[in-house]
C-alpha cells in the first residue's frame, strides 16, 4: 500500500526507527522475488510468506503463520503500533500480543469497515469474532473522512477514540512529470484524440459498467467521437465483464484495457488524460483522487461517501449523481467541450490537494497522535 510507504518514509526522514511487517504476496497470482528482510528508504521491511496463493484467492486473505513466532518475540522492541486495514489475519495476531504485552496501537481501516460488498456474512462474522474487540482495544482508530468517522461511530468506537486523519501525498513527486504524449505514443492512441482516464481496481463496487454505459451514452447519443477511454487498473474479477459490456455496448474499439500502470507509466496516463473519472458506487478517501489533483488534472466522481468531502463541485472536480450514467455523460461531456473550464478545475485541485493533502502535513498529525497514545496505556 502506497501510503503506508510514504508515511513510513517521511517518519524516517524525521528520524523515528520505522519497521513494516508484511506479507510476499504481489498479487493474488504471484510473489515478490525478494529477500523476507531488507531496508527500503531507511524502513525496515519484513516480508512473511502467504500459505499456497489457491488457498486464499477467493477470499483475498493473506494468512503468513510465521509471523506468529516472530510478533511473539518482536512485539515488545516498540513503543507503539500503527495496524493497517481491519479484515487481515495479522490485526488479529498482533492486537492478541499488543494486549497481552500492553502495548498501544492505533487502527486505520482505509475504507474497508463498511459491509457493502458480496462478502457481507463474513464480514458479519469476522466482527463478531475478532473485530468488535479489535475496535475496543485499539488505543486509537484513524478515520480518513468524516464518513469514515461514522462508520466508526455505528460499530460503537467512542467519539474520544476517534481521530479524522486523511490520506495524504508526496507531492515532490509530481514536480517533474512526463512529457506530453509520452502514454499516446505507448499504447498507439492518436495524437488528436482526447483521453478520459479511469485508474484503479477493475471491480463492480468501483462502477466500471456505469462508466462504460456513460462513455457509449457520450458516443451514440451526443456525437462524440473524438474521445478514447482508457481502464487502467488490476482485475479484482470484474475484467471480463467490463470487456463483455464494452463490447455488447460496441465501443470496444474504443475502449482500451491496458491493465494496472504504475511510477513514469501512471503519471504519462495523468499527463496525456483530458478528465479522469471515478464513478464508485462507494468510496471513503481513494488515493488516486490525490494524484488526479497533484497532476492539476480534472475529475468527474460520483457524490458518494468520502468523494463528497474531497471534491468541491464546480471547484476541484464536477460531482454526478451516483448511478446515473447520463448524468455522468454530461459531466464528462462539459469539461471535454471546455478546455478552459477544464484548465481552471485542474489549477483549483492542484492548490486544494498542494494546501491539505501533502505527506508532511499528515504525519505532522500522525505523529501527535502517537506521542499522545504512546504516552499513557491503553488500558
Amino acid at each position: 500500500m502506497k501510503v503506508v510507504y510514504q508515511i513510513s518514509k517521511e517518519l524516517v526522514k524525521r528520524g523515528h526507527n520505522v519497521t513494516v511487517y508484511t506479507t510476499d504476496v504481489n498479487n493474488f497470482n504471484s510473489r515478490l522475488e525478494t529477500n523476507s528482510n531488507e531496508i527500503i528508504n531507511g524502513i525496515k521491511v519484513h516480508r512473511f510468506r502467504n500459505i499456497p496463493l489457491k488457498s486464499v484467492r477467493k477470499l483475498k486473505l493473506f494468512i503468513t503463520p510465521r509471523l506468529i513466532p516472530y510478533v511473539k518475540q518482536s512485539i515488545k522492541t516498540f513503543d507503539i503500533i500503527h495496524l493497517h486495514e481491519y479484515y487481515t489475519f495479522q490485526n488479529i495476531i498482533i492486537q492478541h500480543y499488543a494486549r497481552r504485552y500492553r502495548l498501544p496501537f492505533v487502527l486505520q481501516v482505509h475504507g474497508s469497515l463498511a459491509r457493502v460488498d458480496p462478502w457481507r456474512r463474513l464480514k458479519l462474522i469476522y466482527d463478531a469474532t475478532f473485530g468488535y474487540r479489535l475496535l475496543k482495544d485499539a488505543s486509537k482508530v484513524i478515520a480518513l473522512s468524516c464518513v469514515e468517522a461514522d462508520q466508526y461511530r455505528r460499530m460503537g468506537v467512542p467519539e474520544e477514540k476517534i481521530a479524522i486523519v486523511p490520506n495524504g501525498i508526496d507531492l515532490s513527486e509530481y514536480v517533474n512529470l512526463p512529457p506530453q504524449g509520452a502514454f499516446k505514443r505507448k499504447f498507439g492512441i492518436p495524437e488528436d484524440k482526447k483521453v478520459i482516464l479511469y485508474l484503479g481496481r477493475i471491480h463492480r463496487i468501483k462502477g466500471i459498467d456505469l462508466l462504460i454505459k456513460a462513455y457509449a451514452y457520450l458516443i451514440e447519443k451526443v456525437g462524440n467521437k473524438d474521445a478514447v477511454l482508457v481502464i487502467a487498473g488490476p482485475d479484482d474479477g470484474y475484467l471480463n465483464e467490463a470487456k463483455a459490456l464494452a463490447y455488447s455496448l460496441k465501443v470496444s474499439d474504443s475502449v482500451m484495457f491496458v491493465g494496472p500502470l504504475y511510477g513514469v507509466d501512471k503519471l504519462a496516463a495523468y499527463v496525456d488524460s483530458n478528465l479522469c473519472v471515478l464513478p464508485s458506487r462507494y468510496e471513503t478517501f481513494p488515493m488516486v483522487l490525490l494524484e488526479v489533483y497533484a497532476c492539476g488534472k480534472p475529475i468527474v466522481a460520483s457524490n458518494v461517501g468520502g468523494l463528497k468531502e474531497l471534491i468541491m463541485d464546480d471547484g476541484t472536480g464536477l460531482l454526478f449523481e451516483a448511478g446515473n450514467f447520463k448524468h455522468m455523460a454530461d459531466k464528462m461531456i462539459y469539461l471535454l467541450n471546455d478546455s478552459d473550464k477544464s484548465v481552471e478545475i485542474g489549477r483549483k485541485a492542484k492548490m486544494f490537494v498542494e494546501e491539505r493533502y501533502s505527506i508532511d502535513k499528515v504525519v505532522d498529525d500522525l505523529e501527535d497522535l502517537y506521542m499522545e497514545v504512546a504516552s499513557r496505556s491503553p488500558y
